[in-house]
């Protein structure tokens, strides 16, 4: 596994203390209705156009809605010599709606 996966709970700690990318990979739709705060929004569909892009000298934490898609992202991203970080339960997880 190249990747690790995080608590929802330390997203925002661990983002700060490590210099770290928070990117929501939900549609910019679901992104608009409420995000982690400082997130960016690089939709799933579209990770392909932007990954060259992305910098492999960073940590990038990705999260989705329960962390199934944000899961396969770090996972091809992590293969491509990324660091890359899944929160787990996705956003959900992160507002309190799924118990960790």
């Amino acid at each position: 596994m190249n990747f690790e996966t995080i608590n929802a709970k330390k997203v925002e700690e661990y983002a700060r203390n490590n210099n770290g990318i928070i990117i929501d990979v939900r549609n910019p739709d679901n992104y608009i209705k409420g995000h982690i705060p400082k997130a960016i929004n690089i939709p799933y569909n579209m990770f392909e156009e932007v990954q060259s892009k992305l910098p492999k000298d960073k940590i990038l934490i990705l999260y989705c809605e329960r962390g199934s898609l944000s899961l396969i992202l770090c996972r091809d991203l992590g293969k491509e010599g990324f660091n890359v970080k899944n929160v787990y339960g996705g956003i959900s997880s992160y507002r309190g709606e799924i118990e960790l």
